[in-house]
């Protein structure tokens, strides 16, 4: 088997084993056109007392997110069930009924449990890194990292990730 040890060489990647390769330059992948609203539909007014400023929202997420309020939020109520949700300053991981929920900037990734084949939870051994990954049944898988805000938070995060997934994973 012969190895390249040139760095500048880069592998070829063919449509048969990346779907999303464009072999010519200028071409691009075709995209879902948006869905707008007509202004007479747009979000109702607010009144101004009650509506949360926009220059607070910025600052409450960092001080939650400071604060160590990133957390696993227990039973909400007797139909939801119980749902893991952990966040730091960039993405988040939610697994509730609905299903799994990857977020990293303004990015979202969501898996129905219809779909999803495994769940894999990876905590750091050396770091405070916290690792979710979802191996669909179409022979793909998706992972999501979250940065706890300390290692003993880190130790609890997988007990709790487990009881929400024996609620809702159902193995076949």
């Amino acid at each position: 088997m012969e190895q390249s040890i040139d760095s500048n060489k880069k592998p070829e990647f063919a449509a048969g084993t990346d779907p999303a390769f464009i072999p010519l330059p200028g071409l691009a992948a075709p995209v879902a056109p948006r869905k707008t609203e007509p202004e007479s539909e747009a979000a109702p007014e607010t009144d101004p007392e009650t509506a949360p400023e926009l220059d607070e929202a910025p600052e409450a997420a960092a001080e939650a997110t400071d604060a160590g309020a990133d957390a696993v939020a227990g039973a909400e109520g007797a139909e939801d069930g119980p749902v893991f949700e952990i966040s730091d300053r960039r993405g988040s991981i939610r697994v509730a009924r609905e299903g799994v929920r990857f977020t990293l900037d303004d990015q979202e990734a969501d898996f129905d449990w219809s779909e999803i084949g495994a769940v894999e939870m990876n905590p750091a051994r050396f770091g405070r890194r916290f690792t979710v990954t979802v191996h669909l049944s179409s022979r793909r898988w998706f992972n999501a990292e979250v940065e706890a805000a300390s290692r003993a938070q880190l130790k609890e995060w997988p007990a709790e990730l487990d009881t929400v997934l024996d609620a809702y994973f159902e193995e076949s």
